[in-house]
């Protein structure tokens, strides 16, 4: 049998022990964190094109997650290397010199494969007399002052070559006016004419014919995560919420 003194002495040697392995992984903690800092300070300038600080890192209950304290900004959390980040919910990888939402990269993928499945004869199509340099593919509202704005300018987006393909998305639902006004436009016989004197303020009889392609958009915009109108997708993947005159679309899609 082990005597008493024995006992008290294998317990010290295992306190002793104990000490110097959380001594270890403090040390090799302090490291990774020196690291993780360094690499999110770095991807996070580059990414926002100022410097970014980072106060603080510490551990986490998670074994995988560290908490990262912004300089006069948010708590975030990222994986223990910092090569990866939580950001809104998004999943980004950092490098030094840039950071990639890998969350995004994947919306991208999502609204190109969604979108290019629909046949243009179930949209609203505003085309340039000559071949197109460009498409966007507009979420629209007939009660959005916005839309009526950007639908003011179709000649000019069609003059710089930007073909306007409409979606229907009723910001009130399914039951609301404008999801009858918007049934109304697709179900005429002219529907570009009809859906510019609706957005016009033009009244006219509800028709709300029978196949219109209405809900499947609206399920659609809200798949894609538009959450108001206009919402402009383009032909790169891109969602830009909002009105964006023809000048600034053009600008962004690259077209002189």
């Amino acid at each position: 049998m082990v005597d008493i003194a024995m006992k008290r002495t294998l317990g010290r040697l295992l306190a002793l022990c104990a000490l110097v392995f959380a001594g270890c992984v403090l040390a090799a903690d302090e490291s990774s964190f020196e690291n993780a800092k360094s690499r999110l300070e770095a991807g996070l300038s580059a990414m926002v094109g100022s410097a970014i600080s980072i106060d603080s890192i510490a551990a986490t209950e998670s074994p995988d997650l560290i908490e990262v304290t912004i300089a006069d900004g948010p708590v975030l959390y990222a994986t223990r290397t910092g090569e990866f980040l939580l950001l809104n919910g998004d999943l980004l990888k950092v490098s030094s010199s840039s950071v990639l939402n890998l969350t995004e990269e994947r919306r991208v993928s999502d609204r190109l494969s969604l979108i290019s499945a629909l046949d243009t004869d179930d949209m609203i199509v505003f085309s340039p007399v000559d071949p197109a340099k460009a498409v966007i593919t507009v979420f629209t509202d007939i009660t959005c002052g916005f839309c009526r704005k950007l639908h003011l300018e179709m000649d000019e987006f069609n003059r710089r070559g930007i073909e306007v393909r409409y979606l229907a998305f009723p910001r009130g639902g399914m039951t609301s006016q404008g999801a009858k006004q918007l049934a109304t436009a697709w179900c005429a016989r002219n529907r570009e004419a009809t859906l510019t004197s609706l957005k016009s303020g033009v009244e006219m009889p509800l028709n709300e014919c029978e196949g219109n392609p209405v809900a499947e958009h609206y399920a659609l915009g809200n798949r894609l995560g538009v959450r108001g109108t206009p919402a402009i997708v383009t032909s790169d993947g891109q969602l830009i919420p909002g009105y964006r005159s023809a000048s600034d679309m053009a600008g962004l899609l690259g077209i002189e």
